[in-house]
């Protein structure tokens, strides 16, 4: 008899899902697929109003994981602390890495994104694309410490802007 497998996200629970961000799940459901039964989380994204249907025996690897912790959100503030990290190289291949580095779902790896794309008032305008890859990278950020510290987003980003610009 084949064991079943332990569930590790519970109803109610928020989650991270790399390609999409923080959703919360709202149930668990059973669903019969080429005469086959697969249980499935149900995850909502309000944010993009979408609904995720992941089997559970997929979770672990899609990259879905909890929220990050205490230490994480601290390591990532760190992050975007630091100096900004600009490659020299084309603005394509870089607009390809931030991208990987969001859909990651690496709550330091997106920091980074937000850290070297940020532009204080007395720099450079960004280009149409570099605004909308840090927008992407800083909603995210937002998202999933709002999340963590049971804030509202616009919270979550006021703190994050006080970060950056000091």
């Amino acid at each position: 008899m084949a064991k079943k497998k332990e569930i590790k996200f519970a109803i109610g629970d928020y989650v991270v899902y790399p390609k999409h961000g923080v959703g919360r799940i709202t149930e668990l459901e059973t669903q019969t697929v080429a005469g086959m039964e697969l249980e499935l989380y149900v995850i909502r994204f309000d944010q993009e109003k979408m609904t995720l249907r992941v089997p559970l025996n997929k979770a672990e690897n899609t990259g879905m994981r909890k929220l990050s912790n205490a230490a994480t959100v601290e390591e990532a503030f760190t992050t975007l602390k630091g100096k900004a990290k600009v490659k020299r190289t084309m603005w394509s291949r870089r607009a390809q890495e931030y991208e990987a580095k969001i859909n990651s779902g690496d709550l330091v790896s997106i920091a980074e994104v937000v850290r070297d794309l940020h532009r204080n008032d007395d720099q450079p305008e960004q280009s149409y694309s570099e605004r909308q890859i840090y927008e992407a990278a800083l909603s995210r950020l937002a998202r999933e410490l709002a999340a963590v510290e049971s804030i509202e987003e616009d919270a979550a980003l006021d703190k994050l802007n006080e970060v950056l610009v000091a």
